[in-house]
């Protein structure tokens, strides 16, 4: 299986604490690979690491076959890989057109940026309908598309989604997911950190189940589907 992500015996820690415990996991060309477990079990620990946020202890990352482990972000962006963190993070006091711009200055050329920022405002018609308005006063289903638009201004190869339904009215959350089957069917690999187990299931080729920062189970999505380590893995927070 080709990999755009493989992650080896990956160690992360904060002073004392081990926040990830020597897993291992990998995402294939064009796949969905879902991270779940409750909270605290090192879901986004795992991702920050992937993006270069937070350097692993030990263990080693590799992109698309090129060992990226320990590089900084901008390196990692320039891998192919982009990130729609958890809680959006969008610049609330810019507009939505701003923080594309914003999000566009690593693509260049001022051309190359404009032409992708017209692409994702057509792909995401609201967000052209609300291209002069304050992203923090678009509702959380508006902000999370300018989060994975925002993700997507650099056409990144692997894209990390950390906690997208999170806060989100179920036909938004369905709209969301729809989005993620669209980028898969486009070649996008992507790791996806999610809450809702059973919404992650359905549209994942693989599944990683993390339970104190070690790896509880992984396989074929439908088998973990039922699987008591999934449900013991979620009521252990």
């Amino acid at each position: 299986m080709e990999t755009a992500l493989d992650i080896k015996a990956l160690e992360v820690r904060y002073g004392p604490v081990r926040a990830v415990r020597g897993i291992d996991l990998g995402v294939s060309k064009a796949g969905i690979t879902a991270l779940l477990g409750a909270n605290g079990a090192g879901k986004t620990s795992t991702v920050m690491a992937v993006a270069g946020v937070v350097p692993p202890l030990s263990g080693t990352v590799s992109i698309f076959g090129q060992d990226m482990t320990g590089a900084a972000p901008d390196a990692i962006v320039r891998a192919g890989v982009a990130i729609s963190p958890e809680g959006r993070r969008i610049f609330a006091s810019l507009t939505v057109e701003e923080n594309l711009i914003l999000a566009g200055s690593a693509t260049g050329s001022i051309e190359t940026a404009t032409e992708r920022r017209a692409a994702l405002m057509e792909r995401f018609p609201i967000l052209g309908e609300r291209r002069r308005q304050l992203a923090g006063l678009l509702s959380g289903g508006e902000q999370q598309m300018l989060a994975v638009a925002r993700a997507l201004m650099n056409e990144p190869r692997l894209l990390l989604m950390d906690e997208p339904s999170l806060g989100l009215a179920p036909q938004m959350v369905d709209t969301i997911f729809g989005i993620l089957e669209e980028l898969k069917s486009e070649g996008i690999s992507i790791l996806l950190v999610e809450q809702n187990a059973a919404l992650a299931l359905e549209v994942s080729d693989h599944a990683v189940v993390l339970a104190n920062g070690a790896v509880a189970a992984s396989g074929h999505p439908s088998d973990l589907a039922g699987d008591d380590v999934l449900k013991s893995a979620y009521l252990a927070a």
